[in-house]
């Protein structure tokens, strides 16, 4: 809804972009503060968030919402399932 091509999905000018609106309609609903929870894919997969995740935190406290907690709640894996193997044919 922020950018038009499908490749500008997962930038972080997107991602404040999205923070910038969420934070406006908060404020609009009389919210003040907030506590933010980031995740990654996890399990077998990255556990890294995006490229996104800080540009949109940075873009809500800009925006003068008080940020009280960042926690991470990326899932780890448990019973070190193994990642799936990419077969190469030639």
């Amino acid at each position: 809804m922020v950018v038009k091509a499908d490749r500008d999905e997962s930038n972080p000018y997107a991602a404040m972009q999205c923070g910038f609106r969420v934070a406006n309609d908060l404020r609009d609903k009389g919210v003040l503060g907030v506590h933010i929870k980031v995740r990654a894919p996890g399990g077998n997969k990255s556990q890294t968030p995006g490229p996104g995740a800080q540009a949109c935190i940075r873009a809500l406290a800009r925006s003068g919402l008080r940020v009280g907690r960042i926690e991470e709640v990326t899932p780890k894996s448990h019973d070190h399932c193994r990642r799936k193997f990419l077969e190469i044919s030639l």
